[in-house]
């Protein structure tokens, strides 16, 4: 296992991160609290130390599961949480977005009580949760610096989310040089991750990239095949027709990333984002221990030539050479921008690949 450092911290991470959304919750299925604990246990046999969880994640159990199976691993491993949504005031209804709540005083207790369900006197990183930019004022920044200088956290992040947008939000992340920026990139989805590496470029920031769902929800990593059908019980049954059938196709382009058999396909998806020297960890969503197994390793087989990150490029640029879309631009915030045009948002909307962006 690799290991790179967040932003201008001293905080270091592995480069394949567990993200423990997959446990505490039942989005990517039901599992015991006893498999749970036993697969962040093989993670650590597997190299990882970088585990990233959140509040609202089950209501405040995968914090309290973590918590548990890492309290004799603390001095082994840097954990990362989120806050920014009011589930102790709100009942969630099935999986929808609960009410946010970013100021800095509720920036402060949610840490506090997310420390309470860690059992941990600090935590390494702190990532405002999907917080939009005219949420993060003086007074929430201020308190980042106050929690930091007390020793709560030791490290500030952004995590974006649930869409694949929400630029302005990572360009403020960016300028104002936070430690890290979570995001949801892949081989599939290059908008987003494109535009913030130019941001970087063009700013000079610090700020490491954390790309979460390298797989495309299982398409990148095999796991979603023609063979299973629509037949899963998590939320990728709710995906359109297309999104299975364009990614099937659209895969059988990316096979020479396998390079004769060097990388399994999941790895060469991992692999594609640690070649961006701004990309300190990737957090794949682990099922099983051989999931872990596999990934962990993409921390050491080779990274992307030149000539194989063009073709990827060049693959992206003409839409995998297929004449159809994927049916989730309209499951997508802030793709196109129609949806934030109507609610009467001021924020930034990809528009085309590579840094393509209006202000609408």
């Amino acid at each position: 296992m690799n290991f790179q450092t967040l932003g201008d911290s001293d905080v270091e991470v592995s480069e394949i991160g567990f993200g423990a959304w997959v446990v505490g919750t039942d989005w990517w299925g039901d599992r015991t609290r006893e498999d749970s604990i036993e697969l962040i246990h093989h993670a650590i046999d597997e190299g990882i130390t970088y585990f990233d969880t959140g509040d609202v994640y089950g209501h405040g159990e995968s914090e309290a599961l973590l918590g548990e199976a890492l309290s004799e691993h603390r001095d082994e491993v840097t954990v990362a949480t989120k806050v920014g949504y009011d589930f102790y005031n709100h009942p969630q209804a099935g999986h929808g977005e609960l009410p946010k709540e970013i100021t800095g005083e509720w920036v402060r207790s949610a840490t506090e009580k997310s420390l309470d369900r860690l059992g941990m006197e600090y935590v390494d990183v702190l990532q405002l949760h999907n917080a939009n930019v005219d949420e993060v004022d003086e007074g929430v920044l201020e308190t980042l610096d106050e929690l930091k200088e007390e020793g709560l956290i030791r490290a500030t992040g952004w995590a974006l989310g649930p869409s694949i947008g929400w630029l302005a939000e990572g360009d403020m992340t960016i300028e104002e040089e936070f430690d890290s920026l979570q995001l949801v990139w892949n081989l599939f989805e290059q908008e987003v991750g494109n535009h913030f590496l130019d941001t970087i470029e063009e700013t000079g920031s610090s700020t490491s990239l954390i790309p979460r769902v390298p797989h495309s929800s299982g398409l990148l990593n095999e796991q979603v095949t023609p063979e299973t059908g629509h037949d899963l019980d998590d939320h990728r049954g709710f995906r359109p027709d297309a999104w299975y059938e364009t990614g099937w196709e659209k895969i059988e382009t990316l096979r020479f990333l396998e390079r004769d058999g060097e990388r399994t396909m999941g790895q060469a998806a991992i692999a594609y984002l640690l070649s961006h020297d701004e990309v300190a960890s990737v957090t794949p969503t682990f099922h099983t221990k051989e999931d872990i197994t596999e990934w962990a390793a993409a921390s050491e087989v080779p990274k992307l030539s030149g000539e194989e990150m063009a073709r990827v490029a060049d693959l992206y640029e003409t839409n995998f050479e297929i004449d159809c879309e994927d049916g989730m631009d309209e499951l997508r915030s802030s793709v196109g921008g129609e949806d934030i045009r109507a609610a009467g948002i001021d924020k930034r909307a990809t528009a085309g690949p590579r840094n393509s962006a209006s202000s609408d």
